[in-house]
């Protein structure tokens, strides 16, 4: 009624106004929740892409990830889970181009799925060794823990210990021994890793 009579402007403008700003500020988007009687906004006071933030995502620089995705990773970095909806809010884009982002850090193997359907969660499965700013994935390091308590692991276990497949599993194994972590001894089926 108050814009039939020109009394407010068009509908929904504010809002996309104010998203935008907020973007261009970079701040985290606010978050909305209609409750009938009521219509909540939450602001987050603070930027998102602050030095600190970047000096983190600059330890991913050799992944191949989207200026979405980077974002989407400082947004985990300070909450506990991010969905599909928060994914479309953060970056302003469609259920599809968020789908597609998310699966594709889950690829990465620095995020981790939960749930399926439109339950489905993710969460930041990285984890940090200070002073040297280097970072783990869980699996690595559960592997690295699992070789420190049983002497050694191979493919067969490592696929047990992570409920992961031959290729997942082979390509961790080689990772970590490319980077100094582990040593293999023996060669295709009899391979075993030990700490280097």
């Amino acid at each position: 009624m108050m814009e039939d009579m020109h009394v407010v402007e068009n509908r929904g403008s504010g809002i996309r106004a104010m998203l935008q700003v907020m973007l261009d500020a970079n701040l985290e988007p606010p978050r909305f929740a209609d409750r009938r009687s009521s219509f909540l906004v939450t602001f987050r006071n603070h930027t998102m892409m602050n030095p600190e933030a970047i000096a983190w995502l600059n330890q991913f620089a050799h992944v191949s990830l989207n200026d979405r995705q980077r974002l989407a990773l400082v947004y985990l970095r300070q909450h506990d889970q991010i969905t599909n909806s928060d994914y479309q809010r953060l970056n302003r884009v469609n259920t599809m181009v968020a789908g597609q982002d998310l699966r594709g850090l889950v690829q990465t193997g620095l995020v981790a799925q939960h749930g399926a359907s439109r339950w489905t969660s993710y969460t930041l499965q990285v984890l940090q060794e200070l002073p040297e700013q280097k970072f783990l994935l869980l699996d690595e390091a559960k592997i690295l823990a699992y070789v420190r308590e049983h002497g050694s692991i191979t493919n067969t276990e490592c696929r047990k210990l992570l409920q992961v497949d031959l290729q997942r599993a082979s390509y961790l194994l080689k990772k970590l021994a490319a980077e100094g972590s582990l040593r293999r001894e023996g060669e295709r089926r009899w391979a075993r890793y030990r700490l280097a």
